[in-house]
């Protein structure tokens, strides 16, 4: 039931991500130089969950910006393309996992 309760928060939550990141991309696009910074992170992953590990993927796909392009054969590191690099690689490391990674663990990995 606790489990059912989360899905309203991390729905809400995604949709703010979803709206920040397309505004981001967007005010780039009309910048005559953007502020992007590409790279691709490996981010060590805790998830246990196959279903979590999509969500996770999925999610972080279809925010703008970011895109999930592959999963480790043993399931603990995900790479990550994104145009914004800003704190440098253990940053947007940490913030994956306190964000999208952390709500996703409290859905699906008991």
């Amino acid at each position: 039931m606790k489990k059912l309760l989360l899905w309203p928060s991390f729905i809400l939550f995604f949709l703010k991500e979803l709206f920040l990141a397309n505004f981001r991309v967007a005010r780039d696009v009309l910048r005559k130089s953007p502020r992007i910074q590409p790279a691709i992170v490996a981010v060590p992953l805790d998830l246990k969950s196959k279903f979590g590990l999509m969500v996770l993927a999925n999610s972080i796909t279809l925010t703008p910006g970011t895109l999930a392009l592959d999963i480790s054969d043993d399931d603990k590191t995900m790479y990550i393309h994104t145009l914004y690099l800003d704190g440098g690689k253990e940053a947007f490391i940490k913030l994956t996992k306190e964000t999208f990674e952390k709500r996703i663990m409290e859905l699906f990995d008991s």
